[in-house]
């Protein structure tokens, strides 16, 4: 090679070229350490209504360290994903010295479980901790079950709606049986949803029945089992024994 000159040019070019970006690459992380470009401003984004200021400061106190570029996002989002009600945190740098911070509230849908465990549900179905003033149904469920209690009312209310009747408590058993509170005051027992007869078809069948059979009693209907293939059992208050409407026996 040292008998080639075009060989020995290409060599010399290519260690300017590395040397070159060494330089650069120096350079640039030590503008990026350099305080020349501080983050002074951190913007709140998003429709909040439970968030409150007082809890973003705290979040942040004595947390947020560094410049614009060397500030960690990843840990400005956790923070923020660690106040009530906050279900979600999207972090990004503005230039030159900005940080926006979108936040994503929890909808809240019912509580979970009893009033003092301080559990609700969002409209995804997940569960969270915080407090509610407002008026909400009660789910409770095995472990991990929220989701589908959640899609279990939103179904359910909807085949309710004719009838101008909704669920105020959704229970899904150990044994995965339905169970329906009225804000009637009726109690809807469902059972299991199974293969050839599931908790939807039953409590269609329901609402299709409810004009003409149990709408004609001028009583307070207390409960009512759908457990049945060709009918259902109903308890009302005041009567010796149920209107019987059924097979003879229920099948979940």
């Amino acid at each position: 090679m040292w008998d080639n000159p075009r060989a020995m040019n290409l060599a010399a070019n290519l260690l300017y070229v590395l040397a070159g970006t060494i330089v650069l690459v120096a350079i640039g992380v030590e503008l990026v350490r350099s305080p020349a470009f501080p983050l002074r401003v951190i913007s709140i984004e998003g429709e909040l209504a439970r968030v409150e200021r007082g809890e973003i400061v705290d979040a942040l106190q004595g947390r947020l360290q560094g410049s614009f570029f060397t500030s960690d996002l990843d840990l400005v989002r956790e923070r923020f994903e660690t106040v009530p009600w906050v279900r979600h945190a999207v972090v990004r740098r503005i230039w030159p010295d900005r940080i926006e911070v979108r936040l994503e509230e929890h909808a809240e849908l019912a509580r979970w479980g009893r009033r003092e465990d301080s559990k609700l549900v969002n409209i995804q179905g997940e569960i969270f901790a915080g407090e509610s003033d407002s008026d909400l149904p009660v789910f409770s469920g095995p472990p991990d079950s929220e989701k589908d209690v959640a899609r279990g009312y939103v179904e359910f209310s909807g085949l309710l709606a004719p009838l101008g009747l909704r669920p105020r408590q959704v229970i899904l058993s150990e044994r995965r049986a339905w169970q329906l509170k009225l804000d009637s005051g009726l109690v809807v027992q469902l059972g299991r949803d199974l293969p050839k007869d599931g908790v939807h078809e039953r409590l269609g069948r329901f609402v299709e029945a409810y004009p003409r059979a149990l709408g004609q009693i001028k009583r307070r209907l207390d409960y009512v089992d759908l457990r049945y293939p060709n009918g259902f059992v109903l308890r009302v208050p005041g009567l010796q024994r149920a209107d019987d409407l059924k097979s003879p026996h229920p099948k979940a």
